[in-house]
């Protein structure tokens, strides 16, 4: 698999323990934000906030003109 995405997860016993469901192949390796679990939601909805931000720029549909 060639791409990247963030699922989210738990710290337990020494091990990351997934909270979704995903496809994942042995070996891949990660990079992780560990966060206060009183606090998961508040980030994740503020993460959610600055990628609507960033998708929705108007500035970048001089992209699509490019293709």
């Amino acid at each position: 698999m060639n791409w990247i995405r963030t699922i989210w997860g738990r710290f337990k016993a020494a091990k990351i323990e997934r909270l979704e469901c995903s496809e994942l192949e042995d070996g891949m390796q990660g990079l992780g934000t560990l966060v206060p679990a009183d606090e998961a939601e508040f980030w994740q909805g503020v993460s959610q906030v600055s990628l609507q931000e960033v998708w929705d720029d108007p500035a970048d549909d001089i992209y699509a003109e490019l293709l």
